[in-house]
């Protein structure tokens, strides 16, 4: 990619994805998962999993077991119960992202509570390094947090500081704080109340380095959170729903729908733009990465 192309958009349109329906749960893959298969979508950069799942009131995923991923939950509707190997039993609700770090194994379940249904992105990441001891996060950040800000939740570990001050990192009850992850990998989410609102965001450069001549690949990930409720394939897409416009400072610009993702490619210190242009709140979860 040469200075004068500093972006590229690739679109993952919501109904492009992969989609299931298996009563209990209605499923979209925006890369293969599971029998959904597309060798144009297997990952991006470090990214491997976004599932945007809609799970039936007291139904859910069984105990089952995972390794050498990065596994978190962002929570967008309902309640979600998690019980999982390492002991940990927690009811999370709207605004909170849960996050295992797989390692070396971990087995978990995960149910929507038993007043209503539940609807979550589920995201997986491959670390930067195999074998590595499974630890547990959890973090709530309210609306007003994510409201009109491009609000930082993970970001790697390298940023912490050393392993005496990692070590220090809240499990649970931390709050808004970051949560490390050990990828060049920072997840941020927004809401933007109204049409005209929006936020900027500018590629960062790797952690740990210290030059940032512009040269050097970022990828972007953005995702638009079907906040109208996640319907199954064959009912229509809602009237006056969310839109989000997104603007590169070269004037690249693409606008998507609820359910809509933009793969992007980028240059560390280049500029985007986040504008709401639609009828509804936008809420959507954005990823700065390295290429690996």
């Amino acid at each position: 990619m040469s200075k004068a192309a500093a972006f590229k958009f690739l679109p993952r349109l919501s109904a492009s994805r992969g989609y299931a329906d298996h009563g209990w749960l209605r499923t979209y893959h925006t890369f293969s998962f599971a029998s959904y298969y597309s060798s144009a979508d297997t990952s991006f950069g470090p990214l491997r999993v976004i599932n945007e799942d809609n799970i039936a009131r007291a139904k859910g995923f069984d105990t089952h077991h995972h390794r050498e991923y990065e596994i978190f939950t962002y929570i967008t509707r309902g309640e979600i119960v998690h019980r999982d190997s390492m002991g940990n039993v927690e009811v999370l609700k709207r605004g909170d992202v849960q996050y295992t770090s797989a390692g070396t194994g971990i087995s978990h379940s995960e149910y929507a509570g038993d007043k209503s249904d539940a609807s979550i992105l589920q995201i997986w990441v491959r670390p930067d390094e195999s074998g590595l001891t499974p630890t547990y996060y959890t973090r709530h950040h309210p609306e007003e947090s994510k409201t009109g800000v491009l609000k930082k939740i993970i970001t790697s570990r390298d940023n912490f500081g050393g392993a005496e001050k990692l070590k220090a990192v809240p499990r649970q009850d931390g709050k808004e704080e970051l949560i490390p992850i050990p990828a060049d990998v920072d997840f941020y989410a927004t809401i933007l109340k109204d049409s005209g609102d929006s936020v900027q965001h500018v590629f960062g450069k790797k952690a740990g380095e210290t030059s940032r001549d512009g040269s050097r690949k970022r990828l972007g990930l953005v995702h638009l959170v079907m906040s109208s409720g996640i319907r199954k394939r064959s009912e229509p897409a809602p009237a006056g729903g969310a839109k989000l416009k997104v603007t590169a400072e070269d004037g690249t610009e693409q606008v998507l729908e609820e359910g809509d993702g933009l793969k992007i490619e980028a240059r560390e210190g280049s500029q985007l733009t986040f504008e709401s242009v639609g009828d509804r709140s936008a809420e959507f979860v954005f990823f700065d990465m390295g290429e690996r």
